[in-house]
């Protein structure tokens, strides 16, 4: 699958003056025209129009929103990107400390399940698989609430 470069530019928002050219429609359809030409001149393929919000200050302590049109490009990635692994720094790597949640004794350990081993050895990918089973954690705070909720 390729892979993409984007850049996204303010479109026009005033027509440019050129010989032949009389109505601002016409006028504002050859500066859009012009943008899009040199784009592509550059190797840049044409995507999309976009309207979007962009907040921004007004006086003091106001906002105001303004809504911006854009013009979005792409082109493909001449050389191949890293590999992704290669450049993602285990967190675990990054600190001093040990992980957060670490079994502490054998029953501990035998409690949890795949998907929850799976979720102490989180690599930041969002996985849209189910969680099976609970750890060892949120069974004790389950225990502590249930505990309270009888007293109460």
């Amino acid at each position: 699958m390729p892979q993409y470069q984007y850049r996204v530019i303010s479109a026009p928002n005033r027509g440019v003056k050129a010989k032949g050219i009389k109505s601002p429609e016409d006028r504002f359809s050859h500066a859009l025209e012009d943008v899009m030409n040199q784009m592509a001149a550059e190797g840049w393929e044409y995507q999309r129009a976009e309207t979007l919000p962009s907040v921004e200050r007004s006086g003091l302590a106001s906002t105001t929103t303004n809504w911006r049109n854009v013009l979005v490009f792409r082109k493909p990635l001449d050389e191949a990107l890293p590999d992704p692994a290669s450049i993602i720094v285990p967190v675990a790597a990054e600190r001093a400390e040990p992980p957060l949640a670490t079994p502490q004794t054998p029953e501990d350990d035998a409690s949890q399940s795949a998907g929850a081993s799976r979720m102490l050895s989180d690599n930041g990918v969002e996985e849209a698989s189910e969680v099976s089973g609970m750890t060892s954690s949120l069974k004790k705070l389950a225990a502590v609430r249930k505990e309270e909720k009888s007293d109460s």
